[in-house]
């Protein structure tokens, strides 16, 4: 087992450094509003848009995210990992069951407050209630968790209950 700095280390090799999280939204509403419309264009690349980068993870989430600390000590590479592929199969679950419908959001909740951990503010699960094309309103935990940092909201995992 590496010691957790040389883990980062590697896992930072090739990665420019991130200085703030780029993209996203200016707030959680805007995001979220966006993944949305995203989701009703069955548009990829601005779901992923919407998410966090290898980079940031890196540099700005992991080294304070509390799996990362004592006691769980969860090496980076595992944890991107782990995060990268809960992420693109809740995005894979998201596309085929509501991709391409037409989607108007009525509200979200992401819980109360969100977490500290260091200069990141994580909130999450968050459930997205819309209003579907048949006029049933839809309520599904589509966003796993949103990370904030510097005023700036990104997506850090679309993990959810789909099938």
């Amino acid at each position: 087992v590496l010691p957790r700095a040389e883990a980062l280390r590697r896992f930072r090799e090739g990665l420019p450094p991130a200085e703030s999280l780029t993209g996203g939204a200016e707030s959680r509403d805007a995001l979220v509003q966006s993944f949305i419309q995203a989701l009703a264009r069955r548009d990829t690349a601005a779901i992923v848009d919407l998410a966090i980068t290898r980079g940031e993870f890196a540099y700005l989430y992991y080294p304070t995210a509390t799996q990362g600390l004592p006691p769980y000590d969860l090496e980076p590479g595992l944890m991107w990992f782990m995060l990268f592929e809960a992420s693109n199969q809740g995005i894979r679950r998201a596309l085929q069951t509501y991709g391409g419908k037409p989607l108007r959001m009525l509200d979200y909740d992401c819980g109360s407050g969100g977490v500290q951990e260091g200069e990141n503010r994580v909130y999450g699960p968050c459930v997205v209630r819309w209003r579907a094309e048949s006029g049933d309103t839809v309520s599904a935990r589509l966003l796993s968790q949103v990370v904030e940092r510097g005023g700036r909201f990104k997506v850090l995992s679309y993990a959810n209950k789909l099938r």
